[in-house]
């Protein structure tokens, strides 16, 4: 489990904060909001290690990993009350484990459809719009 040179999740280089900006750290994993908001709250929820897969973590890894994910998706659920929150984990291109957790609202983007990871038209705040989805998230996570 050791890190690779070219991992942004392990180096938490300028490729992650181009995309996402850290919101906690948790027990297995670290838990990020992803710059571009179509979906209010969107996060991707990053294992701690480097590892690819969920197979390659023992089951107590894999418990807490777990945990932090839904830990996660009830905080982004009690922040901004979407209908359903969608749970996507690709890393075809990024072999690091994460989980994409994209509130999904209905009447909104691609409600009843697979969301877009990059869609061509993209939503990004202010500043103070960014502290305040973190801080959202942050407080409802310290409730659960």
């Amino acid at each position: 489990m050791s890190a690779l040179p070219d991992c942004q999740y392990c180096r938490k280089d300028q490729r992650l904060q181009d995309l996402m900006i850290e919101i906690a750290v948790l027990p297995a994993s670290t838990l990020y909001l992803f710059k571009e908001q179509t979906h209010r709250g969107r996060c991707v929820v990053a294992y701690r290690a480097h590892v690819n897969e969920l197979f390659e973590l023992s089951d107590a890894e894999l418990t807490l990993y777990m945990r932090d994910v839904a830990r996660a998706a009830k905080a982004i659920k009690a922040a901004f009350n979407p209908n359903k929150i969608n749970y996507g984990a690709y890393s075809d291109k990024l072999p690091h484990l994460h989980v994409h957790l994209v509130p999904k609202y209905e009447g909104g983007a691609a409600w009843g459809a697979p969301f877009e990871m990059m869609p061509a038209t993209k939503v990004h705040l202010s500043a103070s719009d960014y502290q305040s989805t973190i801080a959202a998230i942050q407080a409802q996570l310290g409730k659960i």
